[in-house]
């Protein structure tokens, strides 16, 4: 009988396989799905920031000249890239290898925390909010992007098909949605955009200051 494999660890296996190509396939994608995506991110962002997933640090460019940048992410493949890229543009940035679910980080270590396009295939979604949560202090900004299940029930009846087949492959979701997830958390929602037939979800949230 096989094995069935851990979702982290087939998590890690899916993009140290996609590392190479990752920045050539998400362009197009972010030129027609997510455009103007990552800006509204980033310009919201403050003080000591961390990214979750940063992936090949594709928002690396649009910080905020005053913010302090701090990234994690599960794939070494990944990182290498986004080491890279930091180099190539100046940008000081402390980067370490981590997984979203369990971040490796003191309590209120960070004023925003950014997570783009990666909730829809972190395995345990509610896990990784709660680790923002957690490493925010009281009145941080929680930053997301991502795809979610469309507001269109065509397009959403899509979406699930596409599912079954990019589940099993990749461990990614198409009909996720994080707010819930956020609100479950005990964020306040400053701001929630949904775009593109509902399918992409902007997401400003603040963590309650201590009373």
């Amino acid at each position: 009988m096989k094995t069935k494999e851990d979702p982290t660890a087939k998590a890690l296996r899916v993009w140290e396989k996609s590392a190479p190509g990752y920045d050539k396939q998400i362009a197009f994608f972010e030129k027609v799905w997510f455009g103007g995506g990552r800006e509204w991110l980033t310009a919201r962002a403050r003080g000591r920031v961390l990214e979750v997933a940063i992936g090949t640090g594709r928002n690396l460019p649009l910080y905020p000249a005053d913010v302090t940048i701090t990234g994690i992410e599960l794939s070494p493949a990944m990182l290498a890239i986004a080491r890279q890229r930091a180099a190539d543009l100046g940008v000081d940035v402390a980067l370490r290898t981590g997984d979203a679910q369990a971040l490796p980080f003191d309590d209120e270590t960070f004023d925003t925390v950014v997570c783009a396009l990666s909730l829809c295939t972190i395995p345990d979604p509610a896990a990784a909010i709660n680790q923002m949560r957690r490493v925010l202090v009281p009145g941080g900004r929680l930053l997301l992007l991502d795809h979610i299940g469309s507001s269109w029930p065509p397009v959403r009846a899509g979406q699930w098909l596409l599912e079954r087949v990019t589940i099993r492959a990749a461990g990614e979701h198409f009909t996720r949605r994080q707010l819930p997830l956020v609100q479950a958390a005990g964020f306040d929602i400053v701001e929630a955009q949904r775009l593109k037939a509902g399918s992409i979800e902007r997401i400003f949230a603040r963590k309650p200051a201590t009373v």
